[in-house]
Parts: C-alpha cells; sequence; structure tokens
C-alpha cells in the first residue's frame, strides 16, 4: 500500500524516538533523519487510515502558488490551518482588549470555559481579517512565508526572483539539469516570518518522461503536519508535470527533526490498528494549461476511500 511508507514512519518514532522538549513546551517523541518515498503512478498519497482533507491542502497550495501571505484567501475558503500565528499576533498587539489568550495552545486542551473564550475570539478575528481591509493588512499578513519566498524571493539588489517559474522553465529546457531547486528558507527573511519554513527546499528530477520531486523539510509534526505536506508536495509534482508534458514520478519525503507531540501519542495507535485502503486517484482539469490558472474547482481527488477523523491538538 502507498500508505505504508507514513504509517511505518510512525511506527519507528515511536519504537525508536527520543523524548525531547521543544518551542511550544507541548514536548515531543523526535528522531533525526528519516525518509520515505511514494510511486505517484501508484496513486494519489492522501491518507486514508484517517480522513484528511483535501480541499484544505489544495486551498493552501494554490495560497502559496499566488504568491500570498496573508490568510484572508484562506478564509475565504474556509481553511483556518494557518489561523493561529496571524490569531496570537492580534492577542499579543495592544490593539486587543479581549481577555487573556496567552499560551492558548496549551490552555485551549485543558480548560472548557478558555477554549469557549477562544474559539469566540477567534472568529471575532476571522470576521475582521474577511470584512475589514486595513485590519486584515495589519493582522492577517504572516510575513515573508512560502509564497513570498516560492514567487517574490527578495536579492540584495532590490529584484524579486519567482522561483517557481524558473523551475518551471528549467524543467522544460533542461531537464537533466541538477540545480532545478526552490528554496524556502532565506536566512535574511527569518525574523519577518509568523513561522520560519518547516519544508525547506525541493528539487525536481526527470527521468524516462516522468518528473520527481524531492522536498527536505527541517521539522514534522508527523500526526498533524506531515500527512499535508505528503499530499500538497504530491499534488504540486503532478501540477508541474501536467504543465511540461511529462508522467508524475516519485514524491520523496527528507525529514530532518520527525516528532510525534507528546499529545498525540494515543492518536498515533489509535491510527496505526487501522488498515489503510487503496490510494485515490488524482483528477486536474485537464483545459488547464499554466499551474497558476487552477481553481479550487479544477483539482479533484476520485475514489477517496477512508476511516473516521482522528482529532490532535494543534503545537503552535
Amino acid at each position: 500500500m502507498l500508505e505504508d511508507a507514513y504509517l511505518n514512519l510512525e511506527r519507528y518514532v515511536l519504537e525508536h524516538g527520543h523524548k525531547k522538549s521543544d518551542r511550544t513546551g507541548t514536548g515531543t517523541i523526535s528522531t533525526f533523519g528519516y525518509q520515505m518515498r511514494f510511486n505517484l503512478q501508484e496513486g494519489f498519497p492522501l491518507l486514508t487510515t484517517k480522513a484528511v482533507p483535501f480541499r484544505l491542502i489544495k486551498s493552501e497550495l494554490l495560497w502559496f502558488l499566488k504568491g500570498d501571505t496573508n490568510i484572508r484567501y484562506l478564509l475565504q475558503h474556509n481553511n483556518h490551518i494557518w489561523d493561529e500565528w496571524a490569531f496570537e499576533k492580534w492577542v499579543s498587539s495592544d490593539e486587543y482588549q479581549g481577555p487573556d489568550m496567552t499560551n492558548f495552545g496549551l490552555r485551549s486542551e485543558s480548560d472548557p470555559v478558555f477554549n469557549q473564550e477562544y474559539q469566540k475570539q477567534k472568529k471575532i478575528f476571522c470576521d475582521r481579517v474577511l470584512n475589514d481591509d486595513d485590519f486584515a493588512k495589519k493582522y492577517g499578513d504572516l510575513g515573508l512565508v512560502y509564497g513570498s519566498q516560492w514567487r517574490k524571493w527578495k536579492t540584495s539588489h532590490g529584484d524579486t526572483i519567482d522561483q517557481i517559474k524558473n523551475v518551471i522553465e528549467t524543467i522544460k529546457n533542461n531537464p537533466d539539469s541538477r540545480r532545478m531547486i526552490v528554496s524556502a528558507w532565506n536566512p535574511e527573511d527569518i525574523g519577518s516570518m509568523a513561522l520560519p519554513p518547516c519544508h525547506v527546499m525541493f528539487q525536481f528530477y526527470v527521468n524516462d518522461g516522468k518528473l520527481s520531486c524531492q522536498l527536505y523539510q527541517r521539522s514534522g509534526d508527523i500526526f498533524l503536519g506531515v500527512p499535508f505536506n505528503i499530499a500538497s508536495y504530491a499534488l504540486l509534482t503532478n501540477l508541474i508535470a501536467k504543465e511540461v508534458g511529462l508522467e508524475p514520478g516519485d514524491f520523496v519525503h527528507t525529514l530532518g527533526d520527525a516528532h510525534i507531540y507528546s499529545n498525540h501519542i494515543e492518536q498515533v495507535k489509535e491510527q496505526l490498528s487501522r488498515k489503510p485502503h487503496q490510494a485515490p486517484s488524482l483528477w486536474l482539469n485537464p483545459q488547464k494549461e499554466s499551474i497558476f490558472d487552477y481553481g479550487m474547482d479544477d483539482i479533484k481527488v476520485i475514489d477517496y476511500h477512508h476511516d473516521k477523523p482522528i482529532k490532535a491538538p494543534v503545537a503552535v
């Protein structure tokens, strides 16, 4: 099964991981250096042992490809996966006059009253981002995160580099190049990002009429984040392969610090008790030629059979 590569990662870290502290204060079990390989000819690697909301994955990737860094676009598509970092900026500001929301990521787990207030304040925040241009500009923007680095990398000469366009042109014109790389890790801009890039860089490789992609991810939240990353980069590989007239090959996922948060361990064990279903297939609108022309309705997964969701808290 295509999904076995991911399930083997979960097993390995449960059995061999080291206990470590972390930035969020949650605690993890972690291993350093792990690689998975997914043959995209065998299907689309969207996990089936729990439901993974594909609409969130495709809206986030389209957001990146637009070069956008403001969560308003995500909220317009009912995507809240980046809310926490923008919300934290607002509740930590002098402008915020509501109840104390500090350490909300941990407090909301054990305090139902706090969690109710937290959800209330976050809804107020999201509504304002959607409807107030000035507020959205000030608090909805996450800084120079992925979309900015992929499409508008700032040079020391004041120019910008569109890494995605450049790599597509290289695949078309020089497919044997070993320089088909996109980097999100811009040391000068780290301090201007809500969250430094976890998926740091990716590289393409052409062979036998197929396009493969390898991602290096410095930090991977195995239970919540990594399933999204696998599907997102598999989707990106398929989109670019279609544009350049190649078949999708392998997606290779290389992780630095691969970790399971201490409050996700029981959820991981539950997932490992399940048997994967056959992987779904991916449908891309045949009328679209450029990856920059796709909308939400132009990308779908077909025959996605999955088990029920497994909820787990996000560590912020």
